[in-house]
């Protein structure tokens, strides 16, 4: 098993401090701008309207901003107010600027991601897909392929420079192990099994939602039967699950993972008796029989088909600092931890350092204050 489930409650509990922690730092840039406006306001002396800000001289398009504030707004129905949208560009123009301290940065130090690098990762993006498969995708978040590229490219060169003046100053010892175990013992221990599992998933339900790499929708109950059939044949046949589920389940959640749906407590497995009868009987790696999915738990009207596979099962139990899977776990939080910290120190430093003349800033204030 790649993780254990304290691994995934450590992560994800992780994630959320991340969340809170990049929500902090972006409030406390977003008051360090407006604290600063007061003196900057009448600075304005005047520059290419098409340039939104500068670090250093080296300007931020307009044209850049509005191509971020598209695609995060897609396609949705209802228009942001103008206050919404001065502060969603005002946002995407923050990121931009600590993106361009950073890569003027990594430049400094040649650390520049390489047309092969980024090649490997449009070609490792590309796999899942058909070229036009692809290309609807780019279209859908108004991107073109040098877009990507140039996001790839900066995204690669920010990895390059935390990596080496980051991750790579980290070291933690079996001490720092041992004594966080010591701490946190009891997140350890494991109240009840849990069940990793996977799914595939067809319904029955009409829908012009693509979940898949495919774009495969039954839109009643017989074609519906007869597309989960065909799966499960090829299931037997010794066709790869989570290769199946992506390209062919309808389960918006899980489709595009190879249908994994993670550990799912027995508690709540039971909930369904005829899906944990099933899943019980299970072996790791095994999966089962064609199952109804029903409209609710008390209903008896059939709204799809799934199969689920087991991927591991996890018995109650204390889990001991003996288990290397713990032991990766505690290394992988305290990584984690102090690199997010050093990270933001770092990033503070870089801004510090740079000169930043954020003119879309300036003409927000002075128009307010009119």
């Amino acid at each position: 098993m790649d993780q254990t489930v304290e691994n995934i409650r450590l992560s994800n509990a992780y994630r959320n401090l991340q969340r809170n922690v990049a929500r902090k730092a972006q409030v406390g840039l977003l008051i360090g701008a407006s604290l600063a406006l007061p003196f900057v306001a009448g600075c304005n002396r005047g520059h290419n309207p098409d340039v939104l800000a500068t670090v250093n001289g080296h300007p931020i398009y307009r044209a850049d901003v509005d191509k971020y504030y598209e695609n995060q707004i897609g396609d949705a129905k209802q228009r942001p107010t103008r206050e919404q949208q001065e502060s969603l560009r005002l946002n995407i123009l923050h990121q931009l600027i600590e993106d361009e301290i950073i890569q003027q940065r990594a430049a400094k130090m040649n650390l520049v991601a390489t047309d092969d690098e980024v090649n490997a990762k449009v070609n490792e993006l590309k796999a899942p897909y058909t070229q036009d498969q692809f290309d609807q995708r780019l279209k859908a978040k108004h991107l073109t392929l040098d877009d990507l590229k140039r996001d790839l490219r900066r995204s690669l060169t920010m990895d390059k420079l935390l990596n080496k003046e980051i991750n790579s100053k980290i070291n933690i010892t079996d001490t720092d192990i041992s004594s966080y175990y010591g701490q946190h013992k009891a997140d350890f221990n494991l109240i009840e099994a849990e069940y990793h599992l996977a799914q595939i998933v067809v319904t029955s339900v009409p829908s012009q939602q693509s979940v898949n790499l495919q774009n495969s929708k039954a839109t009643n109950d017989a074609e519906a039967r007869k597309k989960i059939q065909a799966l499960y044949n090829r299931l037997e046949s010794g066709d790869d699950f989570g290769a199946l589920a992506m390209n062919f389940s309808e389960q918006a959640g899980t489709s595009s993972n190879g249908g994994d749906m993670g550990f799912i407590p027995e508690s709540q497995l039971k909930t369904d008796p005829t899906i944990y009868g099933a899943v019980s009987k299970l072996k790791d790696g095994q999966f089962t029989s064609i199952l109804p999915l029903y409209e609710s738990p008390t209903s008896k009207k059939v709204m799809g088909y799934a199969v689920y596979k087991l991927i591991t099962r996890e018995p109650a139990g204390q889990r001991e600092l003996s288990d290397p899977r713990v032991q990766q776990a505690i290394r992988q939080q305290l990584q984690d931890g102090r690199s997010q910290l050093l990270k933001a120190a770092y990033f503070e430093i870089l801004r510090d350092q740079a000169r930043v003349q954020n003119y879309y800033a300036e003409e927000i204030f002075k128009d307010a204050s009119h």
